[in-house]
C-alpha cells in the first residue's frame, strides 16, 4: 500500500446483520464480513430486537477480527473507525457504536459516525468507479423508500418519500399473509417468477400533490382483501400469481416515480440502493426503462444492497475526508432522518 492510502475500518449493526469491513480510499473493499441472523429470526417471523442485540454482542469482536485478517491489516494500519449510528434498532445500533468507540479510544483513532441510509447510497461507489455526484438515487429498503438527488458526497435533496409503509415492509407483510414467512422480499421475488404478473390488477398509488412520493399500504391492503375474498367465496388462492401481481404493482410505482424525476430534473444517471434494490424484477424493469430513456443505470451487486459494512466504510471515507469527527458522546439515534446529522 502506498503512503497516501486511507484505510477505514467500518462496523454495521443496525438490524440483524453484524458486519465489519476494511475499505481503502473510499472505493476499494479489502474485506466484507457479514454474520447474518436470518435463521434465528425466521423462527419468529421477523426480527426480534432483543435477540438481535444479544447476537451482535456475541459476534462483533469475531467479525471485526475477521475483517482485519481478510484485509491483511492490523488496527495500527487503520486511519479511522466508521460506524452506523442510525437509523435502526436502538439496542442493535448501540452494540456497534460501543465497539467502534472502544477501538477508537484504545487505538487513538478518529471516530466517524455514519448515517445508515447514506451508507446504502454509497454502496453504488464500490463497483462503479465512474459514478460521482450529482445523480438521482432511489433508496428502497425495509424501513425506507426515498427518491433523492445526491448533490455531493453526504449531501442530499429529498424529492419524495413514502407516506406510509416502505416497499420492503410491504413485501414482508404480504409474504406473511401469503404464508411465505420471513424474510419476505427474497421469497416473493422467487415465487413471483412462477406466477403471472398481470393476473390480478392491484392498485398503484400516485400522489397528485407530491408526484415523487410513495404509498404502499394500499397495495398491501388490496392483497389482504383479495386473500380474504378468496377464502370467503372459496376461490382458489394462486400464491404465485398474487406474489407476481403484487411485485409488479410495487415495481411499476418505483420505476415510474424514478424515471419521472430523472426527466423533470434532467438527470442522466440513476442509481438504486437498499435491500429491495436486490429484487430481480425491479432491477430488470429499471434497466429497461433507463435504456429506453437514455439514462445510465447503476445498481450495487446484491451483496452490497442488503446491510453490510463495506457501504458504511465508503460513506465514512467521504465523511472523514470532509473533516467529520465524532466524540465519545456519539450515541445511537434509532429514528435518524436522511439529511440529519
Amino acid at each position: 500500500m502506498s503512503e497516501k492510502d486511507t484505510l477505514i475500518l467500518a462496523i454495521e449493526s443496525s438490524c440483524d446483520e453484524t458486519a465489519a469491513s476494511v475499505v481503502k480510499n473510499g472505493r476499494c473493499v479489502l474485506s466484507n464480513i457479514i454474520s447474518s441472523q436470518i435463521a434465528i429470526h425466521t423462527l419468529y417471523g421477523g426480527v426480534v430486537p432483543e435477540i438481535a442485540s444479544r447476537k451482535h454482542i456475541e459476534k462483533i469482536n469475531q467479525v471485526v477480527e475477521a475483517a482485519l485478517k481478510e484485509a491483511n491489516v492490523t488496527l495500527d494500519d487503520i486511519d479511522a473507525i466508521g460506524v452506523t449510528y442510525g437509523p435502526g434498532l436502538v439496542g442493535a445500533l448501540l452494540v456497534g457504536v460501543a465497539e467502534a468507540k472502544a477501538i477508537a479510544y484504545a487505538k487513538k483513532k478518529p471516530l466517524v459516525g455514519v448515517h445508515h441510509i447514506e451508507g446504502h447510497v454509497s454502496a453504488n461507489y464500490i463497483e462503479h468507479p465512474d459514478l460521482e455526484p450529482p445523480f438521482l438515487c432511489e433508496i428502497i429498503s425495509g424501513g425506507h423508500t426515498h427518491l433523492v438527488i445526491v448533490k455531493d458526497y453526504g449531501s442530499f435533496e429529498i424529492l419524495g418519500r413514502t407516506r406510509d409503509d416502505a416497499a420492503g415492509e410491504a413485501f414482508d407483510k404480504v409474504a406473511r399473509a401469503i404464508g411465505l414467512g420471513y424474510p419476505g422480499g427474497p421469497k416473493i421475488d422467487k415465487l413471483a417468477k412462477e406466477g403471472n404478473p398481470h393476473a390480478i390488477d392491484f392498485p398503484r398509488a400516485h400522489m397528485e400533490d407530491a408526484p415523487y412520493d410513495f404509498s404502499f399500504s394500499g397495495v398491501k391492503s388490496a392483497v389482504l382483501n383479495h386473500l380474504n375474498k378468496c377464502r370467503m367465496t372459496g376461490e382458489p388462492i394462486v400464491e404465485a400469481d398474487i406474489a407476481a401481481s403484487f411485485q409488479q404493482a410495487v415495481v411499476d410505482v418505483l420505476v415510474d416515480n424514478a424515471i419521472r424525476a430523472a426527466k423533470d430534473y434532467h438527470m442522466d444517471r440513476l442509481a438504486i440502493a437498499g435491500g429491495v434494490a436486490s429484487n430481480g424484477a425491479l432491477r430488470a424493469a429499471m434497466e429497461a426503462a433507463c435504456e429506453k430513456e437514455g439514462i445510465r443505470f447503476y445498481r450495487p451487486s446484491p451483496i452490497f444492497c442488503t446491510d453490510n459494512a463495506a457501504m458504511i466504510g465508503v460513506a465514512a471515507y467521504y465523511e472523514y475526508q470532509k473533516g467529520t469527527r465524532h466524540g465519545w458522546d456519539l450515541n445511537a439515534v434509532p429514528n435518524l432522518k436522511l439529511g440529519e446529522r
